[in-house]
């Protein structure tokens, strides 16, 4: 029996992410309290086919980011040289949020996160914005492998667990 893949980019790890980043770009938008933000997505705008770990998992991403807003943009301010966080376009800056937040505060793989956060670059913005993402999400990502690499033995990484 042939086994079936899904086309690239359909599963349900990536389509939290896509939520996650709806969900960002509305508050932007909107100005949506944090408090109501994903119940109003889920209301109003979310897939009604998604299942509840799939919901779960883009809930933590976009509350998650807005949570830890001040350290994530620190850390994409380190690398996106003469460009400001509030200048930039609402996908650009929440795609690279949502890629920092899995960065610092979950245990997905670095390549992981750039990756979805270039698929999500290529659906939802320009290929210029695609170049840019990577550039910077690759500055911080070797920015933390350094500071993983400074850390005396016994120390502990950058990167925490979180739920899968």
């Amino acid at each position: 029996m042939p086994i079936e893949h899904d086309d690239k980019g359909t599963g349900t790890r990536h389509k939290a992410r896509e939520a996650a980043l709806q969900m960002l770009f509305a508050r932007d938008m909107a100005g949506a309290a944090r408090k109501d933000l994903a119940v109003d997505y889920w209301n109003e705008l979310g897939d009604e086919t998604f299942d509840d770990r799939t919901r779960e998992f883009a809930n933590a991403l976009a509350i998650g980011t807005l949570d830890n807003i001040e350290a994530i943009d620190a850390t994409i301010k380190t690398r996106a040289e003469h460009w400001r966080i509030e200048r930039m376009a609402f996908v650009d800056r929440n795609v690279l949020r949502l890629a920092v937040f899995e960065f610092l505060f979950f245990d997905t793989p670095d390549t992981v996160a750039i990756n979805e956060a270039l698929e999500l670059a290529r659906k939802y913005s320009t290929y210029e914005a695609t170049q840019f993402v990577n550039g910077v999400l690759d500055a911080i990502r070797q920015d933390i492998l350094k500071n993983v690499e400074d850390k005396p033995d016994g120390e502990i990484s950058t990167t925490t667990s979180a739920s899968s």
